[in-house]
C-alpha cells in the first residue's frame, strides 16, 4: 500500500531538529562520514539487519532521500508499511541522531523524476555501485567491477531510491555531565521533549 504525504510547500516550516542535525553535520566539517547514517530494520526472516547508507538530500521538511539496488534484500525486505530507524552518528559534533519511520513510496512519475535527478548528481565513481554484479552473489572471478560510469550512462533499472518518512527523532548529545537526550514527534507537532540519557 503506498503511503502518500502532501507536498512541502514553501512556507512549511522545518521541524526544530533540523537546524540541530544542520549544525552537527557542519562540525563533521569535509568529512565523509558527516553523511553515513545507519539503518536499521528487520529483514524478512525476522531478524535485524543494519546497513550503512549514504545520506543524498533532504525532500521536504520531514523526509530524506538514500539510495539502494533493487537487487540487494533490504529493498524487497523495505515495505512502506514496515518500521526502520537511521542512526547518525556524529563524532566532532558528539551527538547521534536517531530518525524513525517508513518507507515513502512515491507515484511513478514523481519517482521517475527524482531518480533522474539522484542519478544525474551522481560522481562517475559514485554511479559506477550500480555496474557491479548484484550484491550478496557468489563473488565470480572474472565479474566486471567498473570504476566509473560516466555521465550520460543509461540509469540502470535497478537503481532505487529510498525515500524515509520521518515520525520520531532522538538526539543524544555525548558531551557533558549527564548527556542529554531529547526527542521530537510528529504526531505532537515535533514539540520538543527531555529524556533521561
Amino acid at each position: 500500500m503506498a503511503t502518500s504525504v502532501p507536498s512541502p510547500g514553501p512556507a512549511d516550516p522545518l521541524p526544530p531538529w533540523r537546524p540541530l542535525l544542520r549544525g552537527a553535520i557542519e562540525r563533521q566539517g569535509r568529512s565523509p562520514q558527516a553523511r553515513w547514517l545507519q539503518l536499521a530494520s528487520l529483514g524478512s526472516d525476522g531478524t535485524p539487519r543494519v546497513r550503512t547508507l549514504v545520506f543524498r538530500c533532504w525532500a521536504g521538511s520531514s523526509a530524506l532521500d538514500l539510495l539502494t539496488d533493487r537487487r540487494s534484500a533490504k529493498s524487497g525486505e523495505l515495505t512502506a508499511e514496515s518500521p526502520l530507524e537511521l542512526c547518525w552518528l556524529l563524532p566532532r559534533a558528539r551527538s547521534q541522531f536517531r530518525l524513525r519511520g517508513h518507507r515513502l513510496q512515491l507515484d511513478g512519475d514523481a519517482e521517475d523524476l527524482a531518480l533522474r535527478r539522484h542519478w544525474e548528481a551522481l560522481t562517475p565513481r559514485a554511479r559506477a555501485l550500480w555496474g557491479w554484479p548484484t550484491p550478496g552473489e557468489p563473488l565470480e572471478p572474472e565479474a566486471a567491477f567498473p570504476r566509473e560510469l560516466q555521465d550520460g550512462a543509461p540509469m540502470p533499472e535497478h537503481f532505487e531510491l529510498l525515500r524515509v518518512w520521518l515520525q520520531r527523532v532522538e538526539l543524544l548529545e555525548l558531551q557533558g555531565h549527564p548527556h542529554r537526550r531529547r526527542c521530537w514527534r510528529e504526531e505532537t507537532g515535533w514539540q520538543e521533549e527531555w529524556l533521561n540519557p
